[in-house]
C-alpha cells in the first residue's frame, strides 16, 4: 500500500458522548481529529437568547418557519395583485372547469354515453381507483376535487416574478391542504367507506376508534406503532452473525463472518446514512443485503452509527468523517491488510463517502478500490422537496430548535418526510385505520422505519448549510481540515444506485455523479422509492432496472434521453452489482480473522452491537 496509515494501531475510545459544554473546538479537541470547522449562521453566536427560545417553541411542533411561508405568501399575492391579465386567466380557467363538470355530469345524468370521468387523477394517485367513485353522487366530489388541484397548481405555479422557490413552497403548502380535504378522508364522501359500514353495520368504526386512541395513546408516550413488537433488532431483524471489532463515540464496527470457504480479497465496507439504523441493509434473513453479499463470497464490514443525544451536540460534519469513515478504514485495513477497500455509501452516508473519497484522492491517499452509492447525491440544486424546507429562515428557526435540544428529534424528522408524501404517509393512515378499521400488517422495512435516529445540532446545521443550501460540494468550496476537495479527483471506479420514485435523491439528481466524476461511472436506475428500491431482493418478478456504464471519455447523455434508450432488465438489480464488485475484485483467498487485537481491534461483542439499539 501507498499510504503508511493503512494499518495503524487503533486505540477505541470508551463509548462515552463527546462533551456539552465549551464550544465547538473544545469537541474538536476531543475527537482529537478536527482542524477545521465550517461555520454555522453568520450571525448565529450573536442572536440573543429570547429570539431562539422563541424560534424554537414556534416551529417544535410543525417544523416549518411561519416566517418562510408567509415570505412565500406575500410574494405570490403581491404580484398576482399586479397581474389583471393572469387574473384574468385564472377566472377563466375557473369557469371552464366548472362548464366541464356540469357537462360532464349532465350527461351521466341523462344518460348519454361518454367517458366516465371529465378529469383522470395522476398515474400515482391511487385514492380514487374504486369503481365506486365513477357513480353519482361520488363521481361529483372526487371530479370536482381533482378540478381544484388543476386549479390550484396553475394559480401557485405560474404567477410571473415570483421566485421559483416560493412558487414551489405555495404550491406543496397548497398540495398538503388539499390532501388533508380530499374526500376520500371522510366517511360522508367515501363510497368505499359507505359500503364497509353498511355490511358490517358501522363495526369498522368501531375498530377505527380504537385503532385511533391506541395510535394517540402511543404518540403522547413516544412509544413504536402497533405491530412493531413483532420485530426485534438482534431476534429476527439484524442477525446476520459477525462480529463488533471495533468502537468509539460515534460508531460501532461490524465485521460479518464468511459462510463461504474462499472469499474476495478486498473486503466491502458499508457506510450508511446517520439518519437511519444501519439495518436496513441487515433487515430480517431473506431481505438482508448484508447475507446476500456474504453469500457471494465478499468479506463485509459496517459502520453502526451511535444515536446521538444532548451531549453530542458539538459533533460535525468532520467528526463523522474522522470518526466515522477514516477510523472504519483504518480499522478494516488493520484485520485486512494490504488490501484496497469497496467502499459503500446510503443516502446522506453515500454523500458523506463521496467527500471522503475526494478528500483521500486529494492527499494521494490511495486505499479505496470502488465507491458504490445508494441514493446519495452530490449536487443538491435539484434535491427535490426536501428544497422546500431550505432556505435561509428555514434555517435560522431549524438551527434555534436543534440549540435548544443539542439535536434533532427522530420525530420532527419523521413528520418532515411524511409531509412530503402526505397522500401515501399521512392521510392514507387515516382511510385504512380509522374508518375502515383496518391495520396492514406491518412489515420488517416499515419496523426500521419506525426506528429513527437524532442528528446532532453542529453536523446538521453544517450539512443543511454547506450542500443544500449553499450546494458546496459540486461548486468546489466544501472544506476538508481548511482545504478544498473535488470530485473531480476521484478517480475509482463508481457504481450509483438511484431509484425511480425518490422523493429525497430524485434520480436525476443522483445521475448528476456523472458530471463530477473523471472515474468509470455504472449508473443504474431501478423501479422503487428510496428505501423499497435499495432493499430490491432477487425473486420479484415486478422489479426492473436501466444500467450504463460511462468511460471518462464518453459525452455526457442527458437524463431524460439516458432513461429513454438505456434497455430495461427484469428483476432485482443486486446480482449486476455483485457482479460487478467480482470484476473488480481480485482473486478468492482464505477468510481473514475476525479483529485484529494485536492492532487495537479486537473482538467486543456479538453483533448487532450496542449502538442500535438506541433509542
Amino acid at each position: 500500500m501507498e499510504s503508511a496509515k493503512n494499518t495503524p494501531k487503533l486505540t477505541a475510545v470508551p463509548a462515552t458522548p463527546v462533551t456539552a459544554g465549551g464550544n465547538a473546538e473544545t469537541a474538536a479537541e476531543h475527537s482529537g481529529q478536527r482542524k477545521h470547522l465550517q461555520p454555522l449562521a453568520p450571525t448565529l453566536q450573536d442572536t440573543p437568547v429570547l429570539d431562539r427560545l422563541l424560534h424554537a417553541n414556534m416551529v417544535k411542533c410543525g417544523g416549518i418557519s411561519p416566517a418562510s411561508l408567509l415570505l412565500a405568501w406575500f410574494d405570490w399575492t403581491l404580484h398576482l395583485s399586479i397581474a389583471p391579465g393572469k387574473q384574468m386567466e385564472l377566472a377563466q380557467s375557473a369557469a371552464k372547469k366548472n362548464l366541464l363538470l356540469f357537462n360532464h355530469l349532465a350527461r351521466k345524468l341523462l344518460g348519454k354515453d361518454g367517458p366516465d370521468c371529465c378529469v383522470t387523477p395522476q398515474p400515482h394517485d391511487r385514492r380514487f381507483s374504486d369503481e365506486a367513485w365513477k357513480k353519482w353522487p361520488y363521481n361529483l366530489y372526487h371530479q370536482n376535487f381533482l378540478l381544484i388541484e388543476q386549479w390550484w397548481e396553475e394559480a401557485t405555479g405560474s404567477v410571473r416574478g415570483v421566485t421559483r422557490h416560493h412558487a414551489d413552497v405555495l404550491q406543496f403548502v397548497a398540495r398538503q391542504w388539499l390532501d388533508m380535504a380530499a374526500p376520500v378522508n371522510f366517511a360522508l364522501t367515501n363510497p368505499r367507506v359507505i359500503r364497509e359500514t353498511r355490511e358490517q353495520k358501522g363495526r369498522n368504526l368501531l375498530r377505527g376508534a380504537r385503532n385511533f386512541l391506541g395510535d394517540v395513546a402511543r404518540g403522547l408516550t413516544n412509544a413504536p406503532p402497533a405491530g412493531s413488537e413483532c420485530y426485534k433488532v438482534g431476534e429476527n431483524l439484524a442477525v446476520t452473525a459477525g462480529k463488533v471489532v471495533y468502537r468509539n463515540q460515534l460508531m460501532e464496527l461490524i465485521q460479518y463472518s464468511p459462510t463461504t470457504d474462499e472469499v474476495y480479497g478486498e473486503p466491502v465496507l458499508f457506510v450508511p446514512a446517520w439518519i437511519m439504523k444501519y439495518y436496513i441493509l441487515d433487515l430480517s434473513p431473506e431481505n438482508s443485503m448484508v447475507k446476500y453479499l456474504v453469500e457471494q463470497g465478499h468479506t463485509v464490514f459496517m459502520i453502526s452509527w451511535k444515536n446521538p443525544d444532548s451531549g453530542d451536540r458539538n459533533l460535525g460534519f468532520e467528526d463523522y468523517l474522522n470518526l466515522g469513515i477514516m477510523e472504519a478504514l483504518a480499522a478494516v485495513n488493520a484485520i485486512v491488510p494490504k488490501k484496497k477497500v469497496h467502499t459503500v455509501g446510503y443516502c446522506l452516508g453515500g454523500t458523506l463517502l463521496s467527500i471522503a473519497a475526494a478528500t483521500m484522492a486529494r492527499d494521494n491517499d490511495k486505499r479505496l478500490k470502488s465507491v458504490t452509492l445508494f441514493a446519495a447525491q452530490v449536487d443538491f440544486e435539484e434535491a427535490g422537496e426536501l428544497l422546500f424546507f431550505i432556505d435561509e429562515s428555514q434555517l435560522a428557526f431549524l438551527e434555534d430548535v436543534m440549540w435548544e435540544q443539542g439535536f434533532l428529534d427522530k420525530f420532527q424528522m419523521a413528520g418532515t418526510f411524511q409531509v412530503l408524501r402526505s397522500a401515501d404517509l399521512m392521510w392514507s393512515r387515516v382511510m385504512e385505520p380509522y374508518l375502515l378499521g383496518k391495520r396492514r400488517d406491518l412489515s420488517d422495512l416499515m419496523a426500521w422505519n419506525a426506528d429513527a435516529t437524532r442528528m446532532p445540532y453542529r453536523m446538521h446545521s453544517e450539512y443543511l448549510r454547506t450542500l443544500f443550501l449553499n450546494n458546496d460540494l459540486s461548486e468546489g468550496h466544501f472544506l476538508v481540515d481548511g482545504q478544498p476537495i473535488a470530485l473531480t479527483d476521484i478517480r475509482v471506479p463508481v457504481f450509483a444506485v438511484s431509484t425511480r420514485f425518490d422523493h429525497v435523491a430524485p434520480w436525476k439528481s443522483v445521475y448528476k455523479i456523472r458530471l463530477y466524476s473523471d472515474a468509470e461511472v455504472t449508473f443504474l436506475l431501478t423501479s422503487g422509492g428510496h428505501n423499497t428500491g435499495i432493499v430490491n431482493v432477487p425473486g420479484n418478478s415486478k422489479d426492473s432496472y436501466q444500467v450504463s456504464t460511462f468511460k471518462n471519455s464518453d459525452k455526457h447523455v442527458p437524463a431524460e434521453h439516458w432513461c429513454q434508450q438505456a434497455p430495461v432488465h427484469e428483476g432485482s438489480w443486486w446480482p449486476e452489482w455483485s457482479q460487478w464488485l467480482a470484476r473488480h475484485s481480485g482473486v478468492k483467498t482464505s477468510p481473514p480473522a475476525m479483529g485484529a487485537p494485536e492492532l487495537g481491534c479486537e473482538v467486543l461483542g456479538d453483533a448487532p452491537g450496542q449502538y442500535v439499539f438506541q433509542q
